[in-house]
């Protein structure tokens, strides 16, 4: 078999939309060469360019010294996507060979290829996710660096590169997953102006000529099927070593000006992507919704003696806590569309059973501390604020992570946090039940405020462990 390539395309006769490899123009230069932008981003361009006649090519630029530009360059841009998972109750596999990477730069060897983009006059968007330690202000950076090695640093170099080439500024789109990740891009771009001492008139064009947007990202992306290629391969008929697989869900909020919407008609392709003022309710919406129902769930659901979320979903008694947890104690918090919000519930629980992904409960218990502190605490306090009484299903998650952070039940497991954390449950979790609730709740280091404060909530905890330890998680389960 061939190697996947404009070529090759011919052998196998593919069937899909493909881009003529010189017929489109490069509109995105794109800071990430991974699975994620791969199979979210660049999947969305290629859905433009077949929908609406987009006609844009990306350029990818690796962001580290290590990377996938060669094989990129082999391939001529272009791997395969599937997109798996369940849909409406439906399961699906997708498949996809994307043709809207024209190919990728490797500043590291190839410096000048990158400030060479800047001379483009259809050049628009700026695309960015060098994970959430890209965006960072590192004073070492030099304004003459070949490359300078942070992100903001080469951006800030591209558009001085634009600035003095007196051409059009960028609409630049940040996926990083931390918050107002365009606005801190932005704000590290500034801090190099100011290091290098360069004009107010870049200054000026940074900040007034170009935008910065804020995006929230939604997809599960598992990246190459090492245990499926040689399958996968022979089946197509070439060989691909860029093959990339997601969940088929997606979500893409960009914060920006409306007139966004028709440079780029995301809308009229039928895309799950809006273009908004305001991402909040969305994040909002992401955070408590999703991620809220993992961390209030698995816990409890690993000490019932599971070990991935799609198994959790054959289990009448985690899916109905799960779902009168969603329902009844996190949408009534969320200033959403009620439609919309039950909409992306009924998604979620496609996501969760998933045949694709094994998502193991052990993984997203991860520091499950500072999850459970921004995840599901922010709906409790809302909840009774609003109702003048507790949420109880997510006081029960509570108690369940006092449960799981204790480590003494039948099940052989390490916890993962933070290490004053462990410190903690390690000096206090042999104390009676009523003592280390109480140090639990009172602890404003792990949880921002006092916790017994809130009337009535260190008592329902203390009950729930009570119960937990006498009748067993599941059968308490049942009971709520």
């Amino acid at each position: 078999m061939n190697q996947l390539n404009y070529n090759t395309l011919e052998e196998v006769d593919y069937k899909g939309f493909i881009l003529p490899n010189n017929n489109a123009k490069i509109k995105v230069l794109q800071f990430g060469e991974g699975n994620f932008l791969r199979a979210f981003v660049d999947y969305f361009i290629d859905i433009l360019n077949e929908k609406c006649n987009f006609n844009s090519k990306v350029v990818l630029v690796q962001p580290i010294a290590q990377g996938l530009t060669d094989i990129i360059n082999k391939q001529e841009g272009l791997y395969t996507l599937y997109l798996r998972g369940m849909e409406d109750g439906k399961q699906v596999n997708e498949k996809r060979i994307i043709s809207s990477v024209s190919h990728c730069i490797n500043p590291y060897t190839n410096y000048e290829a990158l400030l060479d983009q800047a001379t483009n006059n259809n050049l628009r968007f700026i695309v960015s996710n060098t994970t959430e330690a890209g965006i960072v202000f590192d004073e070492s950076c030099k304004f003459d660096d070949k490359p300078p090695s942070s992100f903001p640093a080469k951006l800030t170099r591209f558009m001085y590169e634009r600035f003095k080439l007196n051409k059009k500024g960028f609409v630049i789109l940040s996926c990083e997953l931390i918050d107002n990740n365009g606005k801190e891009l932005q704000k590290c771009v500034n801090q190099y102006i100011d290091l290098w001492n360069l004009e107010d008139a870049f200054k000026k064009f940074v900040n007034e000529e170009n935008i910065f947007c804020s995006t929230l990202v939604d997809r599960i992306v598992t990246g190459f099927p090492k245990g499926e290629i040689n399958e996968i391969n022979k089946e197509n008929g070439y060989i691909d070593n860029l093959v990339d697989t997601g969940e088929i869900f997606g979500f893409w909020a960009i914060e920006g000006p409306a007139s966004l919407k028709e440079e780029l008609p995301f809308e009229k392709a039928g895309l799950p992507v809006i273009i908004i003022n305001d991402q909040t309710p969305y994040k909002k919406r992401k955070v408590r919704i999703l991620n809220g129902a993992h961390t209030s769930m698995i816990m409890a659901a690993y000490l019932a003696g599971k070990d991935i979320v799609r198994e959790c979903m054959q289990d009448d008694v985690i899916v109905n806590f799960m779902n009168n947890t969603i329902k009844e104690e996190i949408i009534p918090m969320i200033d959403l569309d009620k439609k919309d919000l039950e909409n992306f519930a009924n998604s979620v629980v496609d996501r969760f059973n998933n045949p694709y992904i094994d998502h193991q409960l052990l993984s997203i218990s991860l520091n499950s501390t500072s999850k459970w502190k921004a995840r599901v605490l922010p709906s409790l306090v809302d909840y009774y604020k609003k109702f003048n009484k507790l949420p109880q299903n997510i006081v029960f998650s509570f108690a369940a992570y006092i449960e799981f952070y204790k480590n003494n039940n039948n099940r052989t497991y390490n916890v993962v946090d933070d290490q004053w954390v462990l410190d903690f449950f390690k000096q206090n979790k042999d104390l009676p039940n009523k003592e280390l609730v109480n140090k639990i709740c009172a602890n404003e280091k792990m949880w921002g405020q006092d916790l017994t404060q809130i009337s009535g909530f260190e008592n329902q905890v203390l009950q729930y462990i009570n119960q937990i330890e006498d009748i067993g998680i599941y059968e308490n389960m049942k009971l709520l």
